[in-house]
């Protein structure tokens, strides 16, 4: 069982002067969820190399038993340091492909071609696809075999307006992921705000929220 894990590589909060990146959280408790089951996992970013963690999910009030297993697991952090450029990757030997969130999807895996086409790949061979939180991001761009947009029609969740309106970065970020989810034409869910949501529709697993990202990680691997 292999599993892609890709985490953006972008670092700053739009021209607030703040940093922004991936979120801790939505990376660590995928990631041992995987590990657990018995999983190969390969991380991947944008650029390779360390993709940068946002500041806030590094907090003390944001630590979580995930977050604190990960500061002392010296083989986990040297391979987050060690992320392989995304245009490397290909489709074929993984099973499936899961994206953390943080705000930093927003800017470059939105956009990212190489990440467009993976997700294309994976969703073609019908292998699970997830993402948490802001990472649902990736499917801005996306299509189905069908040419449409790849959630268009398929039940899936995200970060929501409202809770992007209480972190006060509403007109910060270059799109909401909620309205744009709904653009897409997705029958988008969401439960209470900072609450754990995971939506499953056929091969595609969303979570909603940090809180969202072990089940999201447990809904994928019921998949494989």
């Amino acid at each position: 069982m292999k599993i892609l894990m890709v985490l953006t590589s972008h670092d700053k909060l739009g021209d607030t002067g703040h940093g922004t990146g991936f979120w801790l959280e939505e990376f660590a408790a995928p990631y041992y969820a995987f590990k657990d089951a018995g999983a190969e996992v390969t991380l991947a970013s944008p650029k390779g190399g360390q993709p940068p963690v946002d500041p806030n999910s590094d907090a003390e009030d944001a630590q979580t038993d995930f977050t604190k297993r990960f500061k002392g697991d010296r083989a986990a952090q040297e391979a987050l340091a060690q992320t392989v450029p995304l245009s490397g990757v290909a489709a074929d030997g993984f099973d499936a492909i899961f994206y953390p969130g943080g705000h930093g999807p927003l800017w470059d895996l939105a956009e990212d071609a190489d990440s467009i086409a993976l997700i294309e790949a994976f969703a073609a061979k019908t292998r699970p696809v997830g993402a948490v939180c802001h990472a649902p991001a990736v499917f801005r761009h996306t299509k189905g075999s069908d040419g449409k947009p790849l959630v268009s029609g398929k039940k899936v969740t995200g970060f929501t307006n409202t809770e992007e309106e209480a972190v006060g970065l509403t007109g910060v970020v270059p799109f909401l992921v909620e309205d744009m989810l709904k653009a897409n034409g997705a029958a988008y869910e969401k439960g209470a705000d900072w609450a754990s949501f995971v939506v499953t529709d056929g091969t595609l697993v969303t979570g909603q929220n940090p809180a969202s990202s072990e089940e999201a990680a447990k809904r994928l691997l019921s998949l494989l």
